[in-house]
């Protein structure tokens, strides 16, 4: 029997995954190498795919979303995680090095115009890179919209989402003393940026495993922690961001530049149940971006795999593939 899409699971709905055809490293500012991949058809549509954190590192996985007879899939590790160097630094490792960093492998590859494919962090950076740099992109898509606001900050660290995950949310809160829990991203920053690895590595952990517990509608029940190397990358990298304000201001800030957006088209797939970064934000950037359509997966969180966004963004890239 001929299966529908709605009945498939995530994997089939994929593409095989498939080798890249161009892997790299390239010397960039602040003493980084980045890495850098292409895999799909060289003389197909440019899209270069922007992984969530910071500090998430791309996968084999991310390939697949992608006709690779259609596409030419452009992916890279964001500065100090993944496999490029150094591991976990967050020296000259700001949002606009980052966007710095996107239009040199744009350059680099010789493409006029590319589509921006991002999720989560993923998203705020590829809304970043369009507003900089808007000549340069032919279409926008995004999952889990992350807008790098205070009260998306406030929600997932202050105690929001803890309303209802509260044995994940003491958990987490639980590992710095009382009298340090009202700001929990500085609580945790003093320890991921002390001088003790191992301290670094156990709060690491405790951050990833914050986030990895509320990704998806259905944790496993066997989900274990995140290796140590990966971990201490992937928080760091969040931690200084936020810290940091993602490095936006008033100026910067994305819905204050959504004019810079207005001849550029979007797609947009959010989890109805995304408790990461929950609808609101999507919905308030759709309010401001007249060429961007947003599809609501109704049984979904956030995450990438879940098997609703899967689809969609599938349905998606094939239906940009064919127009």
């Amino acid at each position: 029997m001929h299966k529908s899409a709605s009945q498939k699971s995530a994997s089939e709905l994929l593409y095989p995954s498939i080798s890249p055809f161009d892997q790299r490293t390239i010397k960039v500012s602040g003493g980084h190498r980045i890495y850098m991949e292409q895999c799909g058809k060289p003389t197909g549509i440019p899209v270069v795919v922007l992984h969530g954190g910071p500090g998430g590192g791309c996968s084999p996985a991310m390939r697949r979303f992608f006709n690779p007879e259609i596409y030419r899939v452009i992916l890279f590790d964001q500065r100090g995680c993944g496999r490029s160097k150094p591991h976990a630094s967050v020296s000259e490792n700001t949002t606009w090095d980052l966007v710095e960093d996107i239009e040199r492998i744009r350059t680099d590859l010789g493409i006029e115009r590319w589509m921006v494919f991002g999720g989560s962090w993923g998203a705020t950076l590829s809304l970043v890179y369009a507003q900089t740099h808007p000549a340069r992109v032919r279409q926008i898509i995004l999952r889990g919209v992350f807008l790098a606001t205070k009260a998306e900050l406030d929600w997932f660290y202050g105690g929001g989402a803890g309303q209802f995950w509260p044995n994940e949310w003491a958990a987490f809160r639980d590992m710095v003393p009382p009298g340090e829990q009202d700001d929990l991203i500085a609580a945790y920053h003093r320890r991921l940026f002390g001088d003790d690895i191992a301290e670094q590595t156990r709060f690491a952990r405790a951050w990833a495993g914050w986030e990895s517990a509320l990704a998806v509608l259905q944790p496993s029940p066997h989900r274990g922690a995140a290796p140590g190397d990966y971990a201490r990358a992937f928080a760091r990298l969040e931690n200084h961001y936020f810290i940091n304000n993602a490095f936006l201001d008033a100026e910067t800030a994305i819905l204050a530049n959504m004019d810079k957006l207005a001849d550029i088209p979007g797609e947009i797939v959010q989890g109805r149940y995304d408790m990461i970064c929950p609808p609101a934000r999507a919905h308030a950037l759709t309010k401001l971006w007249s060429k961007a359509r947003l599809q609501m997966v109704a049984t979904a969180g956030h995450a990438l795999s879940e098997p609703g966004i899967t689809a969609a963004l599938v349905e998606v890239m094939d239906n940009l593939a064919r127009s």
